[in-house]
């Protein structure tokens, strides 16, 4: 089974996430900040992660960062509320970029996409 990490500092949007992965037949594991997020790295090898912009402390940028330092190959989903991140160097790293939504077609397909 794919393994996806679902970072996000906002917990409705982290168990939205996770229940729309789950229903899509992957295991999910969640974290609240990049802290946290690098810590789960370190036990385990995703598949996939979704990633918000605006964390407290370290933001997403750096986490970012931070992860592809840990996993070059780690296929990483930008999903922010707010679309000015799409222009950030920083943000070209991600694999895609998703501009949060009630309606999750967007992210289950790139996901659906990136995972076959």
């Amino acid at each position: 089974m794919k393994k996806i990490l679902v970072i996000d500092d906002e917990e409705n949007i982290r168990q939205l996430y996770k229940e729309e992965f789950e229903e899509m037949g992957f295991e999910v594991t969640v974290a609240g900040d990049g802290p946290s997020a690098l810590a789960a790295m370190e036990k385990v090898k995703f598949d996939l992660a979704t990633l918000d912009m605006r964390m407290e402390g370290m933001d997403g940028i750096e986490t970012l960062r931070r992860m592809k330092e840990k996993d070059k190959g780690l296929p990483v989903i930008i999903s922010s509320a707010y679309e000015q991140y799409k222009n950030d160097f920083g943000s070209w790293a991600s694999d895609a970029y998703i501009v949060k939504s009630a309606d999750m077609t967007a992210l289950r397909e790139t996901v659906g996409k990136i995972l076959g």
